[in-house]
């Protein structure tokens, strides 16, 4: 653990900058099991890091949080509860209040109420915010939880240039929260908790590195030089060419790369890429960040869905598809949000086009993930309730895109700079990409998506984007967001260093002749168009079960139509002459793979008209699908080939096998009509079963709603539980604490509730009352007891019922004296429930009372003293002395001061022998060296003169020490000496 006194770093400390905000501001994201690695975390810190930390948590809005008080035993940091527009100060912990989303705008916490409805995501709410209001001199960690909290936040942090940290999931009691973020690839660090603190101050150790403003033309070159270096390494092994980004953007995300290494100038960056490929994928990953959402920019979307994807849907053709295009889409959102719109749109407008959507990027990884379609619940908070529920589905802690959303989009790997564009597009949606290229990128990247754009098709731009360099082409559906619709068409230009650039720029002949084969393509199919209809015949396209698939020229005349449910059947389409026929070529032709053609046949047309034809079939091979057929009508002026018209056989159709082919047409009619019968009963069984299914699947949907509140529920619950588990070990440890203390003070001591009964006792209690565990619950008048204390229960209850504390002295029965105490015992607000009584046993301090009294009535002056000859005890008239003779505080003749050395200053020059001879005797009876000493001493006052006479003598105890007694006997000199004068 770090010296909680020890400052960070001597920049860190500087608390402010010159514009008033944090030098940096940690957000630490945390559920459940959320409380251990908080603590463990906070405990790696020192007081003094010159950083703010702010603590997002999902917390129950029913229950009060401990959080302060928890997380102020593992550091000196003040810890406070936000309020609404509280600033930021540093080295304080700040703490998100319950049922709020916090938000951060310079150095000012915001709150705001939790919504009642839909999903609460309050880590990502507040990351987002502080990556938009300190940029990269945000922090972003995520902790032990649940769930995918604090992700897409995340990015946010990471986009700004900040750092982003995770606890290992190995670590975390919950690991959720932190698997959910590694997955993002953009995490900085993943430690333990105890590890991520000194993290963050190595990294706020190390300052960003600033860019002065003017450097000589050496070092400019120098660090051009290394940064086109770079430039190189990431082309060659990451395989994206970065020249065409943006210089500043570029070495933005290099300085991050720097700070986060530790690397202090370009250069030795340089190397580090050079040596380490890891660092090139990572420097790779920053300049590719998937910075999406869905719906961005609600209203833009709002108004392309009313203003573009509406017009399309009804002004396009019902056999021509309706295609769109995302490049850069990143991880998916942008191309499932203009899916989702078109869909709407098509259930609105009661049109179901074939539709496609091509979503492609340069990042291999992101074109996987927009693949599966699957995203965090944290889309809760961009998708609507209803959108949700419509076009996707619940699978654990993410939401899942509904196939049939999902089968109308690919997604695939591309290049918009070097690969060949998209073509026929009736909207291409580009946003928020081309403010990462140059001005040149720019412009190319606009002709590409214009070559893109079918006649008018539409363009959708990012807001800090526009079509100007194009702008004579397009017209502007909607100039605030961004909307355009294409006036020219346009031609891709060769670019040196594209595929199709390199290749033209050699001279290949064969490059030029595709470009413009491609470039002509329409011109070549409406030609075809012509010939085929001009010299073709009729044909009709089948599929293996002679069903119509496409029609070539005008079968107006041999086709109809009969009353009845509509059938692409051919046989139920052709006359009723040619149909049989027809069924056999068709039945020959799948089988041998050969072309085969009827006799002549005379067909009835419309009005009585006649003609003659033949009927053509020929095999038409389908790669990877089932195979088709070519039925052509060949009328009679097209009978006599050609030396170089194709072979075909003629099938030989006697009238018996004609009458034989009828007879079979009516029995497969009349099974055809066996079968249609069972085919309505399935559908009929199928509606309903689909009709139970779509309610299973509300039901579930109902269930997997309920499950995810129960889930919000249960981390409010696990919070509020590691509280609750946090204050029960607190009251164990005071418990263990009031129990060792009962016992190393040795008082009798009873607790009874509002009805005396028994709650709790010490073990000394048990030896003045007949009680023991199992008795906790009964009334204490139960027991019998040593004490003479009838007034006891009376006792207790009036301390209940008033709240006063009695005391009073009770003798026992076992010849002891106790001290008895009655207090109230207040569980909450002052209000008693119950009563307290303490016995202290004081029976040796009356008796040494008594002793005291003894002595006290005594006229010798007595003192008793120690093993080292300290005054301890002390009667009245050894006081009374003391007090007439210069000591009234007894500093040096009272307790606690050496009697030795009273002898030694007390004396004068005439009675040093006297003294000596004192405290030579004391010593002598402290040593054991002799029984009794006794000493007769002069003590003349100036007024008077006076004789004492000393006796002491060991005191026969296994403390020791010594009693001495003086006496007065002057007037007994005198009255010898008055004797001896008078004999």
């Amino acid at each position: 653990m770090l010296d909680p006194e020890q400052p960070a770093n001597n920049q860190a400390t500087n608390a402010l900058t010159n514009g008033g905000q944090l030098p940096y501001v940690i957000a630490v994201g945390a559920s459940a099991g959320g409380l251990d690695a908080l603590e463990r975390f906070f405990q790696s810190l020192p007081v003094q890091t010159g950083a703010a930390f702010i603590v997002i948590q999902h917390l129950s809005p029913d229950h009060k949080s401990m959080m302060g008080n928890l997380l102020g035993r593992y550091t000196s940091m003040p810890v406070v509860t936000v309020e609404d527009g509280m600033v930021i100060e540093p080295n304080h912990i700040y703490l998100i209040p319950p049922a709020s989303m916090m938000s951060v705008s310079g150095n000012e916490l915001h709150l705001r109420p939790k919504s009642p409805r839909g999903l609460a995501l309050p880590i990502d709410f507040f990351f987002s915010s502080l990556a938009r209001s300190h940029g990269n001199r945000a922090i972003g960690v995520v902790l032990s939880g649940t769930g995918s909290d604090g992700t897409r936040g995340a990015v946010a942090i990471n986009d700004a240039g900040g750092l982003l940290l995770s606890q290992d999931p190995e670590s975390a009691k919950f690991d959720g929260m932190p698997r959910s973020v590694i997955a993002t690839g953009l995490v900085d660090a993943i430690l333990p908790p105890e590890e991520l603190g000194p993290r963050i101050l190595d990294h706020i150790s190390h300052a960003p590195i600033e860019r002065s403003p003017r450097r000589s033309s050496a070092a400019s070159y120098d660090r051009e030089g290394a940064l086109e270096e770079a430039l190189h390494l990431l082309h060659h092994q990451g395989g994206i060419n970065f020249r065409d980004y943006k210089p500043a953007t570029v070495m933005r995300r290099i300085e991050r790369r720097m700070q986060v290494r530790h690397v202090p100038d370009l250069e030795n960056y340089v190397r580090l890429l050079d040596g380490d490929t890891s660092e090139i994928h990572a420097l790779r990953r920053e300049l590719l960040i998937p910075v999406t959402n869905f719906f961005r920019d609600p209203e833009a979307f709002e108004t392309l869905a009313e203003k573009v994807i509406l017009p399309i849907v009804k002004e396009h053709s019902e056999n021509q598809p309706i295609r769109a295009w995302v490049p850069g889409v990143s991880t998916g959102e942008e191309a499932y949000s203009i899916a989702i719109l078109f869909s709407e749109a098509f259930d609105k407008l009661r049109r179901w086009p074939d539709f496609k959507l091509f979503a492609t990027d340069v990042e291999q990884h992101n074109v996987d993930t927009g693949s599966a379609g699957m995203f965090s619940e944290s889309i809760a908070a961009e998708v609507s309730p209803e959108r949700l529920e419509r076009f996707f589905y619940r699978r654990g802690n993410h939401f899942v895109v509904k196939n049939d959303i999902r089968h109308n989009i690919v997604f695939a790997k591309h290049n918009l700079l070097e690969d060949p564009p998209f073509t026929r597009m009736d909207l291409v949606s580009c946003r928020n990409l081309l403010i990462y290229f140059r001005n040149d990128a720019q412009e190319r990247v606009m002709r590409r998506l214009q070559y893109a754009l079918a006649p008018g098709g539409y363009l959708f731009l990012g807001s800090s984007e526009t079509a100007s360099s194009v702008q004579q082409d397009f017209s502007a559906v909607s100039s605030k967001h961004k909307l355009y619709r294409i006036l020219r068409h346009g031609t891709p230009p060769l670019e040196p260093h594209s595929p199709v650039g390199r290749i033209a720029a050699a001279g290949g002949r064969g490059s030029s002749q595709r470009l413009r084969a491609h470039s002509d393509a329409a011109a070549i199919d409406a030609g075809q168009s012509v010939l085929l209809r001009g010299y073709a015949p009729v044909s009709l396209l089948l599929n293996a079960r002679q069903e119509l698939m496409h029609v070539f020229g005008d079968v107006t005349r041999y086709l109809r139509i009969g009353e009845g449910s509509a059938t692409l059947e051919v046989s139920k389409l052709l006359p009723a002459s040619i149909a049989p026929v027809a069924q056999a070529l068709l039945h020959k032709v799948l089988v041998s793979k050969e072309p085969m053609r009827s006799d002549v046949l005379r067909v009835e047309l419309r009005d009585t008209e006649t003609e003659r034809l033949r009927l053509v079939v020929r095999y038409v091979p389908q790669d990877g699908g089932d195979a088709c057929l070519m039925l052509s009508f060949e009328p009679e002026p097209m009978l006599h080939s050609t030396a170089g018209e194709e072979s075909v056989p003629t099938m030989d159709m006697s009238a018996e096998s004609a009458d034989r082919l009828e007879t079979l047409e009516r029995e497969l009619a009349v099974t055809r009509e066996s079968l249609q019968a069972t085919i309505e009963e399935l559908e009929t069984a199928n509606e309903e079963l689909q009709a139970t299914n779509e309610e299973l699947m509300a039901s579930n949907e109902e269930l997997q709603s309920s499950n995810e509140e129960l889930q919000s529920v249960n981390e409010e619950l696990y919070t509020v539980n590691s509280e609750n588990q946090e204050k029960i070990e607190i009251l164990n440890r005071l418990n263990a604490d009031l129990d060792s203390m009962a016992k190393a003070a040795a008082i009798a001591t009873v607790f009874v509730d509002h009805d005396l009964k028994l709650t709790r006792f010490t073990p000394e209690a048990t030896k003045l009352f007949k009680i023991r565990e199992a008795d906790l619950g009964r009334p204490i008048d139960d027991f019998t007891n040593l004490l003479d204390y009838p007034d006891f229960f009376a006792e207790l209850k009036k301390t209940i019922h008033d709240g006063d504390m009695l005391q009073r002295e009770v003798p026992a029965a076992n010849d002891r004296v106790y001290l008895a105490r009655v207090l109230p015992y207040a569980v909450r607000a002052g209000i008693p429930r119950g009563a307290v009584a303490t016995f202290i046993d004081v029976t040796t301090l009356r008796d040494i009372e008594r002793m005291q009294s003894v002595l006290d009535s005594l006229p010798e002056h007595i003192a008793v003293l120690d093993n080292s000859g300290r005054i301890t005890m002390i009667n009245r008239a050894w006081r009374d002395f003391a007090c007439a003779n210069g000591d009234p505080q007894l500093a040096n003749s009272g307790p606690g001061s050496s009697y030795l050395d009273a002898c030694q200053s007390g004396a004068n020059a005439a009675d040093a022998d006297y003294a000596k001879a004192a405290s030579d005797g004391i010593r002598a009876l402290l040593n054991g060296e002799c029984q009794h000493l006794s000493l007769e001493y002069p003590c003349h006052s100036p007024e008077v003169e006076r004789w004492f006479v000393m006796h002491a003598a060991p005191i026969q105890h296994p403390s020791g020490g010594v009693v001495v007694s003086h006496i007065d006997i002057s007037a007994w000199n005198q009255h010898c000496h008055a004797s001896d004068s008078n004999p």
